[in-house]
């Protein structure tokens, strides 16, 4: 098993509606359009997660996300993959689809930001709400 926790925050434009991905950045605002983007300010980019994290989600292994915001907490299930690359240092992307690009985390996930309890998305609403993301690759799914 291999772990990583990001650190983020809500923002008043966070609306979490898209219906194929979900985003986390680094950015430190966010315009209305960003509708798949569930929290700003994360002290972390996929560049900054562990080799071991990469190599482990390139091998395809599997991966839970657990967004936790005070004492909510939604999960996502999704797959890693040998085309992922790591590049991005701003943002992070979980897709319902198999595309990958440089912002891409993770693929064929079970929920979108659509998917997530609409009461973490409204809690997110609020500037200073602070969110904690777990990445956990597991190797053998029956850890989950």
């Amino acid at each position: 098993m291999t772990r990583e926790v990001i650190h983020c925050y809500g923002h008043e434009n966070i609306k979490a509606t898209h219906k194929s991905t979900l985003e986390i950045t680094k950015e430190d605002f966010l315009t209305p359009r960003g509708d798949c983007i569930i929290c700003i300010k994360a002290d972390k980019s996929l560049r900054d997660l562990s080799d071991e994290f990469k190599q482990a989600l390139k091998s395809g292994k599997k991966i839970r996300i657990r967004i936790i915001v005070d004492d909510l907490v939604d999960e996502i299930f999704a797959s890693g993959d040998e085309r992922l690359t790591f590049e991005n240092d701003v943002s992070m992307v979980i897709r319902k689809s198999t595309y990958i690009d440089g912002r891409t985390l993770a693929v064929k996930a079970n929920k979108a930001a659509k998917d997530i309890d609409r009461r973490i998305i409204e809690k997110l609403k609020n500037p200073n709400q602070k969110a904690v993301i777990e990445l956990i690759v597991y190797d053998d799914p029956a850890q989950r």
